[in-house]
């Protein structure tokens, strides 16, 4: 039996804002529907849906609801679904739904699916991307959990979204601490100034509670509540206590998190309460919580989901428009109201930070605490997906050590391999304190450890020598964020993300010239008992191309000697580990 997540770790990530319909229609190219030939996932579905008057709004549009329903019911065929987060571009009657699900990737009990919905039409054979989201399950016997079996990513893209899945979960499960940092360590700003003040609405005014009785068309064979219809039954309240504020037709952007706490079945009773959290200029955020009862008589609830939905309202250009201010109630209203701009502030994070291509994110992004989570994220995904792609070509094999390259349409990254006789664990402890690195690396003249972010992130102020002609030696202020990995290190690699930072503390200065790395890091894979193959990735950045070039042309063997100096420096220390490393 698959279960949806109950522990807090409903936090959705994958994000797209609504566009106009005329913009997204693309050619059958672009389509998000394979053709079906050659390889197919075993775990992926498909469910196509023709839009029909019954399945649409007050506008004639496709039903956030009902496509909540096909959303579940796919992602549950494929082997997991539940908490979606879904941007919305909408459908007309006669249009067709397509959705395509697949398991992203198994861990212990828990599971993650990819969810991905395209439109079609039938008249034109157009077709285009309407949203995605991702959905995470546990698997349960009875009251226990069940012990799932690990799928084998083969493509490029199952690869990138295997690797990466592990580190949406990392997110996930640390969402509520990150909520809490921010709401103790940053004030909320309100802009009143551009604000109507005039056409202030009190949050007790958007309340809305409606009561649901569990039928057999609601339920599974099992009697378990289907959760596409609870989160039908969700939105359609939340749009109700939006309606009330901005006394129009709103519109769902994003849905934030759908968190199942438990199961409902046939005969409860759902008691569904909405009220806006908050307001900001062009968009507001709607908390949603069923509680659940089975007799009139009960006075204990169970509370069985909670979901936060963003809504808009748009113009006849499709253009979002001005917002009356809310008034929270005191105690839990301003608590609400407050959370609900921690949470704008890490969805703008994620939307920077995140879910940008990285052509589009600027080398060196500015740290601050609020957006540590999503700097981390960012660094050690990015790392994964280069890892993750398939056409890596051997260049050249010296003494063991293998060069590889990567040439894109903007990047041309090189990757060094080799295997060394050390354990891997003791390789990841050694190499993820970049103080040592100066021992084996010559391009690493100093390391000055600024700030010691947490267990797994650090920021590294680095000195190197001049590089490619330049007469000025090069600084560069580095994030270093270290993953080990979820089974043994196997299937999983050990990981050192890099990625450059800006400090206000460490600006740049006449002395040095400011270097950026976008994407770098060390991968480690226990190849067995005192064997580790050692990977070491880089997208070269302008600054250092042509150093990079000379290196991979074979007009310089530095790379392959500093990478055999990397082995030495491990063999010389594999077994005198500092208390500093093993305490990192």
């Amino acid at each position: 039996m698959i279960h949806r997540t109950g522990n807090g770790s409903g936090l959705a990530s994958v994000f797209s804002n609504r566009t106009s319909r005329k913009s997204a229609l693309r050619a059958g190219n672009d389509s998000a529907m394979a053709d079906g030939e050659g390889y197919r996932n075993p775990t992926e579905v498909q469910m196509s849906q023709l839009v029909l008057p019954c399945h649409t709004n007050q506008r004639g549009e496709l039903s956030i609801g009902q496509l909540l329903k096909w959303i579940d019911t796919t992602a549950c065929l494929s082997g997991n679904a539940a908490l979606p987060m879904v941007p919305y571009l909408p459908h007309s009657v006669g249009q067709v739904v397509n959705i395509k699900a697949k398991v992203n990737r198994a861990f212990n009990s828990s599971m993650e699916v990819g969810i991905q919905v395209a439109s079609e039409d039938l008249c034109s054979e157009k077709q285009w991307n309407v949203c995605k989201a991702l959905a995470t399950f546990v698997a349960r016997r009875e009251i226990t959990k069940v012990k799932l079996k690990q799928i084998t990513p083969r493509t490029e893209e199952e690869k990138m979204e295997h690797s990466v899945a592990a580190e949406r979960r990392r997110m996930r499960l640390v969402y509520a601490d990150t909520i809490k940092d921010l709401l103790a360590n940053c004030a909320i700003q309100d802009d009143l100034e551009s604000r109507d003040c005039s056409r202030m609405v009190p949050a007790e005014k958007t309340r809305v509670e409606s009561v649901e009785l569990v039928l057999p068309p609601h339920a599974n064979h099992q009697g378990n509540t289907f959760g596409g219809q609870i989160m039908a039954w969700m939105e359609n309240v939340a749009t109700i206590a939006a309606s009330r504020l901005c006394r129009a037709h709103p519109t769902l952007k994003t849905i934030e998190m759908f968190h199942f706490r438990g199961p409902s079945q046939v005969g409860d009773r759902l008691v569904l309460k909405a009220i806006v959290n908050n307001a900001f200029k062009h968009s507001m955020e709607v908390g949603v919580c069923v509680e659940a009862y089975r007799q009139e008589a009960e006075t204990h609830r169970r509370h069985i989901n909670s979901a936060f939905m963003t809504f808009v309202v748009l113009d006849a250009d499709d253009q979002p428009q001005l917002l009356p201010w809310i008034r929270p109630q005191p105690g839990d209203g301003e608590r609400r109201y407050r959370e609900a701009s921690a949470r704008k502030k890490i969805r703008l994070d994620r939307k920077y930070i995140v879910s940008c291509k990285q052509t589009e994110v600027p080398l060196s992004v500015p740290w601050d605490p609020s957006n540590q989570v999503c700097l981390s994220y960012n660094n050690v995904s990015s790392l994964k997906m280069l890892v993750a792609k398939d056409n890596w070509v051997l260049s050249s094999e010296i003494s063991q050590v293998r060069l590889y390259t990567l040439e894109d349409d903007k990047f041309l990254s090189f990757h060094m391999e080799m295997v060394v006789h050390v354990d891997a664990a003791q390789a990841f402890l050694l190499l993820s304190d970049l103080r040592q690195r100066p021992e084996w690396d010559k391009h690493y003249r100093s390391v000055e450890l600024v700030q010691q972010v947490d267990e797994d992130d650090a920021i590294y102020h680095v000195t190197s020598p001049a590089l490619g002609g330049h007469t000025k030696p090069q600084d560069f202020v580095i994030l270093a964020s270290r993953r080990k990995p979820c089974d043994n290190g196997c299937v999983d690699p050990y990981v050192i993300a890099l990625r450059s930072v800006t400090l206000p503390t460490h600006r740049e200065t006449p002395e040095y010239r400011r270097g950026e790395t976008l994407c770098s890091g060390f991968c480690l894979w226990r190849e067995g008992d005192q064997l580790t193959k050692v990977s070491y990735y880089n997208q070269a950045t302008p600054g250092v191309l042509n150093y990079v070039t000379t290196n991979v042309a074979g007009l310089s063997s530095e790379f392959y000697t500093t990478f055999k100096a990397c082995e030495q420096f491990l063999l010389d220390n594999r077994n005198d580990l500092a208390p500093s490393l093993q305490t990192l």
